[in-house]
Order: C-alpha cells, then sequence, then structure tokens
C-alpha cells in the first residue's frame, strides 16, 4: 500500500536487569541451510595443586577440560550481518574512549 506511512513503535527489552550476566569465553559457530547457531560458552580452569610436577601430573591425567554453556543463538544470515555491524560499531566506540580516557 503505496499511500501508507511508516509508523515507528518502540522496543523495550522487559526483564534484561534480572538476568545474571554470565561471562562467556568460548565460542562455537555452525551453520544450517537457513540459520547460524552460536554456541557460547564459559571456561573455568581446573585447579591444580602441588609444585610444577604435580601439576603437569594432574593435567596430564585430565581426559577433558569443562565449557558451561551459557547460551545457544540461531540467526539468520541478515541478523548475524546485523549482530556484527552492531559489534564493530561498539567495539570502535569503546576504543575511541579509552584513547580518550588515555590522552586526559
Amino acid at each position: 500500500m503505496p499511500d501508507q506511512k511508516a509508523v515507528t513503535v518502540p522496543l523495550l527489552f522487559v526483564g534484561a536487569e534480572e538476568l545474571p550476566i554470565l561471562y562467556a569465553n568460548h565460542f562455537v559457530i555452525q551453520y544450517e541451510r537457513d540459520a547460524f547457531i552460536l554456541t557460547v560458552g564459559q571456561l573455568s580452569p581446573p585447579i591444580l595443586i602441588g609444585n610444577e610436577s604435580e601439576q603437569r601430573e594432574q593435567l596430564e591425567a585430565l581426559s577433558y577440560v569443562e565449557v558451561k554453556t551459557v547460551a545457544r543463538l540461531a540467526f539468520t544470515r541478515g541478523r548475524l550481518d546485523e549482530l556484527i555491524g552492531i559489534l564493530q560499531t561498539n567495539l570502535r566506540a569503546f576504543d575511541a574512549m579509552t584513547v580518550e580516557q588515555r590522552d586526559e
């Protein structure tokens, strides 16, 4: 309908403050025909005690180190491009801010 004007409705994220903020330091991305699946995880290094050789022995005895999955998200190609753009914009703003703070 070409004669109609677009209507903009503001978005309000509800409940965001109630969710815990989880540290993420491991990521896996897979793709299917219509979606990219991003798995976000948190790895905490194992606790090793003793001297260096005892710690090495403990490490060698490990069969794996757990990564706790904190989220699995699916994106279409367009939404993934949007996310990448938002992340790049925020990274540039953060870098500019930290450079300004160093120069003060």
